[in-house]
């Protein structure tokens, strides 16, 4: 007994003093225990390893699953239902909580639909790029076509900012701007535009400027927008920010300060507007994306080429309204 015992101490100190070795020697204590190497990862597997987090970055923040039906294929619901005359060649109603259309016409014709490009615009930048991100303006920017708020050269501005820009003024200074940011490029982001609108399901849809100041190719359908203002509404910060009649921001001197007033005209005289986005060009005509929202009913009407696109919104939400 008494060896056994002097055995077991024997061997406890060998083992403790083979850990002590181990330790101060940095080496592993047991052969299975291998120590951490650095991996050298290329410059193209660390590309693709970003491009990864950030598609998974994007489809979390998604506020639909892909493959999602953004709009149901069922007939229109209140066809049959008499209307007041809609002046518009292409319209459609759709309740937004469901997606179900509830009344349409020519909803998927093709059509120039103007600034209302710039709503996928703001919901890539949302989806991409930080709002605290300040991006520097890149020199071309302050000579994007016609209406701009005036973006300066090398001046920082912060992406909320912008987006202020995109969606109240409609500046196609801040629609270039956020492309840049957002792709490196003009055309890389034409190129994001388009892969968006197929993973939507918008089939009526084709991208060629991210403004819509162009018409040359830029086309979408009533259908098609109605689906993407249903996803971009359910993006909080694009819903906060299409809800907006007036937003004062602050600037950087010499400006100081700007003042962006919402072209939607239904916002703030229409009872529950809260959206979207308008847009017009000579081809394309007024077209108007408008949506609103009564107790638990809300509503999303489209006009293109309207000769009254507000008079027509006004009649296609009341009509929702009043059969919902």
């Amino acid at each position: 007994m008494l060896l056994f015992l002097l055995a077991v101490v024997v061997a406890a100190g060998s083992l403790a003093a083979t850990q002590r070795w181990a330790f101060a020697h940095g080496k592993p204590s047991h052969p299975k225990q291998a120590a951490l190497e650095p991996t050298v990862v290329s410059a193209p597997a660390l590309a693709r390893l970003r491009a990864q987090a950030s598609e998974l970055q994007v489809a979390a923040n998604a506020p639909f699953a892909r493959g999602t039906r953004l709009l149901l294929p069922a007939a229109p619901r209140l066809e049959q239902l008499p209307i007041r005359s809609i002046s518009a060649p292409a319209a459609i109603l759709v309740d937004r909580n469901t997606g179900a259309v509830l009344w349409a016409r020519r909803q998927h014709q093709r059509r120039p639909v103007a600034s209302t490009t710039k709503i996928m615009t703001g919901v890539l930048a949302l989806e991409h790029l930080p709002l605290t991100k300040v991006v520097r303006i890149n020199p071309i920017v302050p000579r994007a076509a016609l209406g701009r708020e005036g973006l300066r050269a090398h001046e920082h501005v912060p992406v909320w900012k912008l987006m202020y820009g995109l969606l109240l003024f409609s500046g196609n200074d801040d629609a270039l701007q956020l492309a840049i940011s957002t792709s490196g490029s003009r055309g890389a982001f034409l190129e994001l535009m388009n892969q968006k609108a197929r993973e939507l399901g918008l089939r009526d849809t084709q991208y060629t400027s991210p403004s819509g100041v162009v018409d040359r190719g830029n086309y979408s359908s009533a259908h098609d927008l109605a689906a993407l203002a249903r996803y971009a509404l359910a993006i909080p910060r694009f819903r906060a920010i299409t809800r907006t009649r007036v937003a004062h921001v602050k600037w950087a001197k010499p400006t100081f300060a700007k003042t962006y007033l919402n072209k939607n005209q239904l916002i703030g005289t229409y009872r529950g507007a809260d959206g979207v986005k308008t847009g017009w060009t000579t081809i394309a005509g007024h077209c108007l994306v408008a949506s609103a929202h009564r107790g638990g009913t809300s509503l999303i009407a489209v006009v293109l080429h309207s000769p009254n696109p507000y008079g027509d919104a006004r009649r296609l939400l009341n009509f929702g309204f009043a059969n919902s």
